[in-house]
């Protein structure tokens, strides 16, 4: 399998075409209501939405579709509402109580632009709005948009993004090389998993095929965490959008501080051979998928 030489522009632009229709009014099925005074609200939703980057979540779910035989585009819906989710984990991850971050997509922190009391709100309506936009938008009957929804809400709570970032708080990565897999896994691999099994709920493939691409998702989660780990120590703040080295000033473990550099380096080569691996036993065509595994390997050089 030749790995496509770049992303998967064509899935992004639809994505970022998409979220720029958002302005979060009540659907025709609603009670008519006023939104006067919450413009201030959506102005920092769309702020933090629309900053840019990869959106490499949603195009994972669209390619994904896309592998399974069907158009992507299908899926535009909850590709959007993957992205208002993720947004709303990085908007709050940046507040001081967290992270402390004031920098993200290269641009200044949601919570820096509008303060700590907006920011909150704004994650918290982006996850609901999320949810929302599956339920009012998403094409297929509502067993397929209730799995969706089930998708998103186990890779957001205790078993997923909240949960790890719970552990990764309480430095529960240190303990060992298996725990720093758990923290990971939660907080970031789950919502990556997700992505790919928003379009198996969607489309859903025979048993033993379903099995492989949910082994896909987890490794390609892995993966994207352990190159994240090493670009926080050999990236730079310009090609990453935000500032490099937080986590070892936050003192937490990470990948490369449990295991070393080259160390970690290998660890991520390995695990983009399982995934490339998985990859070969799915149906095709498989071009976006493997342009997405092979450039998340390759955001470390």
């Amino acid at each position: 399998m030749q790995p496509r030489a770049t992303y998967p522009d064509h899935l992004r632009e639809l994505v970022d075409e998409y979220l720029t229709t958002l302005w979060f009014a009540p659907g025709s099925g609603d009670v008519p209501m006023s939104l006067a005074g919450t413009e201030g609200l959506v102005e920092a939703m769309r702020y933090s939405l629309l900053a840019g980057g990869k959106r490499m979540r949603p195009v994972l779910a669209m390619a994904t579709l896309e592998s399974l035989g069907r158009d992507p585009e299908e899926l535009l819906p909850t590709a959007a509402a993957i992205e208002l989710v993720h947004t709303y984990s990085l908007v709050h991850d940046d507040l001081p109580a967290m992270d402390d971050d004031d920098l993200r997509r290269g641009i200044a922190t949601c919570h820096v632009v509008y303060g700590e009391d907006v920011a909150i709100l704004a994650g918290d309506a982006m996850y609901a709005e999320g949810l929302r936009l599956v339920c009012e938008a998403q094409a297929g009957t509502p067993a397929q948009r209730l799995a969706i929804v089930l998708e998103l809400a186990r890779a957001t709570g205790v078993a997923g993004m909240v949960g790890g970032q719970y552990l990764d708080l309480r430095g529960h990565g240190h303990h060992s090389s298996e725990s720093l897999d758990q923290v990971h896994a939660l907080k970031t691999g789950r919502l990556i998993a997700a992505s790919v099994h928003c379009a198996l709920a969607y489309a859903p493939p025979p048993e033993a095929v379903a099995a492989t691409y949910r082994q896909f998702a987890q490794e390609l989660g892995l993966l994207f965490q352990i190159v994240d780990d090493i670009l926080d120590v050999a990236g730079s703040e310009e090609s990453l959008g935000k500032p490099v080295g937080a986590d070892e000033r936050m003192g937490k473990a990470t990948y490369v501080s449990i295991h070393g550099l080259d160390r970690s380096r290998q660890l991520a080569e390995a695990c983009h051979r399982r995934t490339l691996d998985l990859l070969e036993q799915l149906p095709g065509p498989l071009d976006d998928l493997s342009a997405l595994v092979h450039l998340t390997h390759e955001r470390q050089h």
